[in-house]
């Protein structure tokens, strides 16, 4: 397919799980970062009609970047009328957050702990407007090396992009008429008050991830599979004591 023709596709396919779930929801609820993957994966939800609900929720956030998510928030609410947007700060709901638990204080696990606050934030507002959470990650993220939060932004109800390579995200927000200025920014998690990318996390960018993923041969072939070995505890199910019969 064409980046045209995904575009259509996917959208199409959000459109038809919703109209076929038993219970079928009233709404679409997802999380915005300023980001390529959340801005075409929210871009994605609103062209299905349904009410789409974004939120930008920042949590001691680089400025540039939440400057990035506001100005994609907004350009969603001009381009469709079924988009609901709004800013909910978490800051003071982080910040008693890690005082509560200063005793065990963790740079890591605080950085995760921003995601799964913001997870739970999503599905309260879902809650709250019989909606359901849409995933922002991606295949090489979801699938390649786990480079999410567990209960976290791995945390949502369908996943529109997680069979799309970076590569493809991009191609797909180009087609979509997303800010130039999103597509052209370093990628971030946005979990770390050094604003660091996931180029800096990872070690290489997205382009010799992806050729890593396929190519045995690839000279990225063994970080890969180390940090994909590290992170194999999200993308396998739970494991489970089985009691023998």
């Amino acid at each position: 397919m064409n980046a045209s023709e995904k575009v259509k596709y996917i959208s199409n396919w959000i459109k038809t799980y919703v109209d076929q779930m038993p219970n079928k929801a009233e709404s679409l609820v997802i999380g915005i970062s300023g980001g390529i993957d959340s801005s075409v994966s929210s871009t994605l939800s609103a062209m299905t009609g349904l009410k789409t609900i974004v939120l930008t929720m920042p949590i001691k956030q680089k400025e540039n970047q939440h400057d990035l998510s506001l100005k994609h928030q907004k350009w969603l609410t001009q381009n469709f009328k079924n988009v609901e947007a709004h800013t909910i700060s978490l800051d003071d709901l982080f910040e008693t957050f890690s005082t509560t638990l200063n005793k065990f204080d963790n740079e890591h696990g605080y950085a995760n702990s921003r995601a799964r606050l913001r997870m739970t934030t999503l599905y309260q507002v879902a809650a709250a407007n019989k909606g359901i959470v849409v995933g922002t990650g991606n295949k090489v993220e979801d699938f390649g090396v786990g480079f999410y939060t567990k209960y976290g932004d791995g945390g949502v109800d369908i996943s529109p992009i997680a069979d799309c390579n970076k590569t493809e995200v991009w191609e797909l927000g180009k087609e979509l008429g997303i800010l130039k200025e999103i597509i052209d920014a370093p990628p971030t998690d946005g979990l770390w008050d050094d604003g660091r990318t996931d180029e800096g996390q990872l070690g290489f960018n997205y382009n010799e991830l992806e050729e890593a993923m396929i190519n045995p041969d690839s000279p990225h072939r063994a970080e890969y599979e180390k940090i994909r070995k590290q992170n194999l505890h999200k993308m396998d199910p739970i494991p489970v004591c089985k009691i023998p019969s």
